[in-house]
């Protein structure tokens, strides 16, 4: 977070809304003759089971959606008529951290090369990227990492709506393969349900393995259910 964010955060009277997202880093970028300009966000590092999703996005200048926000403040119809906007009007990447490589690599590292992923995968080579957090990313170009990014560039909050409604359509086709564990509501987060189900039933090959509550039912020996996500309908998102 910049100086000036952080003044504009401790400006803001108690109870006060936190102000949208804007254009603004992007539009200096692009007065610098700087464009394209990506947003990158991800999906999913707290949960049990499946994917890190990572999400690339370029907006267009001129047909930006209105109503763009941090995912975490939108409901599911909003995310979802967003999610819309903006592939129709933007250039839009997606990536996945399978729990293999979150397992192999931690989650941080998972993330970051899913992020990296994302943005290489982009119809157009960026030459300035903005990524949610602290961490920069390995990318052939600028990167500039912004604290509370999704609510503050309106590039990552596209982003983290893209990351956000593809991980949760992927996870409620893998709960179609898995019944039991909830996923169609939890999203593979260690709620009361799905810690639950993990005791009765063990864990599935989409669980990873390196969390703790996952490790625990593992070291118990509970067998492993062996469903393909390759074996899933090539629909699913």
């Amino acid at each position: 977070m910049s100086r000036n964010d952080a003044k504009a955060a401790a400006r803001l009277a108690l109870g006060e809304e936190a102000p949208s997202p804007t254009f603004r880093r992007e539009k200096a970028a692009l007065k610098r003759g700087v464009w394209p300009v990506a947003g990158c966000d991800e999906a999913g590092r707290g949960p049990l089971a499946g994917p890190v999703v990572a999400a690339a996005v370029i907006l267009d200048p001129k047909a930006i959606p209105k109503g763009l926000d941090d995912s975490k403040k939108l409901d599911r119809p909003t995310r979802e008529r967003l999610f819309h906007e903006i592939c129709l009007s933007a250039e839009v990447a997606v990536a996945f951290a399978p729990p293999e490589r979150i397992d192999r690599d931690n989650i941080l590292r998972a993330s970051l090369w899913a992020l990296a992923r994302a943005v290489a995968s982009l119809p157009s080579r960026p030459q300035l990227v903005f990524v949610d957090g602290r961490d920069r990313i390995n990318v052939a170009c600028d990167c500039q990492a912004v604290i509370g990014g999704d609510g503050l560039v309106v590039s990552i909050a596209a982003a983290s709506i893209v990351a956000k409604v593809t991980r949760d359509r992927l996870m409620m086709r893998l709960a179609l393969a898995h019944p039991g564990y909830g996923f169609e509501s939890n999203m593979g987060y260690g709620v009361p349900v799905h810690q639950a189900a993990l005791v009765r039933l063990g864990p599935t090959i989409h669980h990873r393995r390196s969390f703790a509550p996952v490790a625990a039912m593992l070291s118990r020996g509970d067998l492993e259910q062996n469903v393909d996500l390759a074996a899933l309908p090539t629909d699913m998102l």
